[in-house]
């Protein structure tokens, strides 16, 4: 069996906590994160999918439970221990990119190792190879506002990669993107995990994107009502079954 990169056990999240408009966003979850997983996490809006990521990657912290990626229980850190912690063994990957229109595309690319202090000649290495992966090496003069969104992302995926991550966290990475840029990054995504073996946890509203995961953890109303594995499914086959949990979902919301 593989390595369970990421675990919480028993995670709740309160806001307001201790006050009269105290508001419990995650009930009681466990989850857990294989290496090599492909995890799409969905749900209705508000239902706390944007909580559930946020406090199993240290963007926030459960009120209780244990969250542990790679064996360390990120409630036991300091924030500096989760600063350093979340450098070593985390990538993000934003809707909005998050790229410093101020500095170009191989500045933002370098920033992580800049930051860390890194010798110059590995900053270039480190960057010029995965901006050809990313088929953006042309690109790294420029800056972002002379870009276009696909390249943005592009521009995005390679610094979530520069400090070699076991995690990706990516939180609606196709919001801003066309339909052709979209299916261009998630393909991107798909052959990091099944060719370079990233470890992938995505949040996205869309049922086609969610359909180049391996798996799908569905969240209403701070629960994870359904898990769907793909295994031996076509990715037709997957999308289908995905649509048909969007859609049982969306009538008992309706009901309620």
């Amino acid at each position: 069996m593989s390595e369970t990169v990421l675990e919480a056990k028993h995670m709740k999240k309160v806001y307001n906590y201790n006050t009269p408009n105290a508001f419990e966003a995650l009930h009681d979850i466990n989850f857990q994160v294989f290496e090599g997983d492909f995890v799409a996490i969905m749900g209705p809006s508000g239902s706390g999918k944007s909580t559930f990521i946020n406090n199993i990657s240290t963007i926030d912290l459960p009120t209780s439970g244990h969250v542990y990626i790679n064996g360390r229980e990120v409630r036991s850190m300091s924030s500096n221990e989760i600063g350093r912690f979340r450098y070593q063994n985390l990538g993000f990957i934003f809707q909005d990119f998050n790229l410093l229109d101020t500095h170009t595309m191989f500045e933002n690319i370098a920033m992580p190792l800049s930051l860390a202090h890194v010798d110059k000649d590995e900053i270039h290495k480190r960057v010029d190879d995965l901006a050809k992966q990313m088929d953006i090496l042309h690109l790294l003069k420029k800056f972002p506002n002379e870009c276009s969104g696909g390249q943005r992302q592009r521009a995005a995926i390679c610094r979530a990669l520069i400090n070699n991550p076991r995690i990706i966290v990516a939180d609606e990475p196709t919001g801003n993107l066309d339909s052709t840029n979209s299916s261009e990054l998630m393909k991107i995504l798909q052959r990091l995990n099944s060719e370079d073996g990233v470890t992938i946890v995505m949040v996205t509203h869309d049922p086609l994107i969610t359909s180049y995961s391996s798996r799908l953890i569905y969240i209403s109303d701070g629960n994870i009502e359904t898990v769907l594995e793909k295994g031996d499914m076509t990715q037709d086959e997957y999308f289908q079954k995905i649509v048909e949990i969007n859609s049982a979902e969306s009538r008992e919301i309706l009901a309620k």
